[in-house]
């Protein structure tokens, strides 16, 4: 397939896939097997959340960000590696890099009563109300969603269209709310410190929300940054590193970052809640044979997801 370079990433309407016309699903599946094997980034209409549901959430979770930092760091368990609760200003960085990012955020698992046993339970703040409810069920349709995401892309690989479900069922994602917090004195942060530096994602897919403010951008193919944007009604769905080594490279795992805004925006916020979709820690992520061929050879060692998170874990400073 010949390469194309997208100046926007596409949209696509989800709908197109879960109707009962099959010739809109073919399209739906050809088109983001395109587009994931060039950019690996869609935008999505009809994925579910409610108008109401995401003004809920980014109000749930700017009040838990004003919170206090003493207050914020009672849900910090070191003793977890981030996998669950707040994680403090500047503790990740991405992949390669000494700087912390320019963020802090809060991680929600697995609703308990759906969780392996190995899965620690979740953390709820108890200063703010709706934080569990709000978030959980926000969890639950983006996971319905990235199952139907996971249909489409197991369609285009000519797998079975069920392939991913039991993998993902009670697997180790994760919703992400980010503070990408004001910096006050520009002068007095390092150099080279950014909301998110440039990096991939660890999982099978991510679902992001639109954010409260730009600053995302994708890396293209020849090296050109473009930003990403995406209707208000639409959520952007991109690849990750967990699919990528699945298809020996056939799926796209896109270097992404957060750019600091113009020196006098520095001292405002700004909010993102991604969703990172993973599979169970006894996925196999070998290479699939029909991802491999002469001209595309095995390019990853075999691993499971679960040794594979633990290394990326490390990687970016998050479990040492």
């Amino acid at each position: 397939m010949a390469e194309i370079l997208f100046d926007e990433i596409p949209s696509l309407d989800l709908n197109d896939f879960t109707s009962d016309n099959a010739d809109d699903k073919q399209e739906f599946v050809k088109r983001l097997g395109e587009a994931y094997n060039n950019i690996g980034f869609v935008s999505i209409k009809n994925h579910g959340l409610s108008d109401a549901l995401v003004s809920r959430l980014y109000n749930t979770i700017e009040a838990f960000f004003k919170l206090p930092d003493d207050i914020k760091r009672k849900y910090e368990k070191t003793q977890l590696f981030g996998q669950r609760g707040y994680i403090s200003k500047g503790k990740e960085k991405a992949k390669g890099r000494n700087t912390g990012d320019l963020k802090e955020f809060f991680h929600v698992g697995q609703p308990d009563d759906n969780k392996p046993d190995n899965y620690p339970s979740n953390i709820w703040p108890e200063e703010i109300e709706d934080f569990q409810q709000t978030t959980s069920e926000a969890f639950r349709t983006l996971q319905a969603a990235g199952v139907q995401m996971l249909r489409a892309i197991a369609l285009y690989l000519k797998l079975p269209e069920n392939y991913f479900d039991d993998k993902v069922a009670k697997g180790n994602s994760i919703l992400r709310p980010i503070h990408y917090f004001p910096i006050e004195n520009p002068d007095e942060i390092p150099d080279d410190a950014v909301r998110a530096a440039e990096h991939g994602d660890i999982n099978l897919i991510t679902l992001l929300m639109g954010a409260s403010a730009d600053g995302l951008q994708v890396l293209r193919r020849d090296g050109k940054w473009i930003p990403i944007t995406a209707l208000p009604d639409q959520i952007v769905v991109n690849v990750g590193d967990m699919m990528e080594r699945l298809t020996n490279h056939k799926l796209k795992s896109t270097v992404h970052r957060v750019v600091n805004p113009p020196r006098e925006m520095m001292h405002t916020s700004r909010y993102s809640i991604p969703f990172f979709l993973h599979p169970i820690s006894e996925m196999d992520l070998t290479c699939l044979d029909n991802c491999i061929d002469e001209n595309h050879p095995k390019d990853f060692e075999d691993i499971l997801a679960g040794d594979f998170l633990q290394q990326r874990l490390q990687e970016i400073g998050l479990k040492n």
